[in-house]
C-alpha cells in the first residue's frame, strides 16, 4: 500500500500490478480466516461502487482498482470503517492542497538530476494548477487507520 501510494504521488498512476497483489494477498487472507464468501460480495460492491465514481470522474481508474483491491485485504465487518477513515483522509488531503495552493510558491524550472527535487517542483505544479490529488495516499491512510 506505501507502494502503491508513493508511485500516486510521484505518478498519479497506480500500477496494476499493485492492485492485483494486493486482491492477491486479500483472497489469500479471506480463505485463511474462513471469510471467502463474505469478503468476495463486499469486495465486489466496492468495486461497483469504485467503478461508478470512476465513470463519473470522480475517481481515477487505477483508485477504483486499489480501493477494490484493500477491500478484499481489510475484514469484511471493518470494510464500513475503512471507508470511512479513507474519506476523512481524503477531505484532510484535500484540505492541504487547498492550502498548498496559497502557501507554495509558483514552481519554476531549475535542472536537477535529484529524483526527490524534481517530485517536488512536479508537485507544486500540480498544486497550482488544480490537478487531481493523489487519492491512494487516502486509501492507504484509510487502509492503515484500520488494519493497525
Amino acid at each position: 500500500m506505501l507502494a502503491a501510494a508513493s508511485h500516486d504521488f510521484a505518478t498519479r498512476t497506480v500500477p496494476n500490478w499493485m492492485a492485483l497483489t494486493l486482491a492477491a494477498i486479500g483472497l489469500c487472507a479471506r480463505t485463511l480466516d474462513g471469510h471467502f464468501i463474505s469478503g468476495m460480495l463486499v469486495g465486489i460492491a466496492v468495486f461497483v461502487a469504485a467503478a461508478f465514481c470512476w465513470r463519473r470522474g470522480w475517481m481515477g481508474g487505477g483508485d477504483a482498482k486499489l480501493l477494490s483491491a484493500a477491500s478484499l485485504v481489510v475484514p469484511p465487518h471493518l470494510t464500513i470503517p475503512f471507508i470511512v477513515a479513507m474519506s476523512l483522509a481524503g477531505g484532510v488531503l484535500a484540505l492541504i492542497y487547498l492550502a498548498a495552493q496559497r502557501l507554495l510558491p509558483q514552481p519554476r524550472y531549475i535542472a536537477s538530476r535529484n529524483l526527490l527535487a524534481r517530485v517536488v517542483r512536479a508537485e507544486c505544479w500540480r498544486v497550482h494548477r488544480g490537478c487531481p490529488l493523489p487519492y491512494a495516499c487516502a486509501i492507504g491512510a484509510g487502509f492503515l487507520f484500520v488494519l493497525f
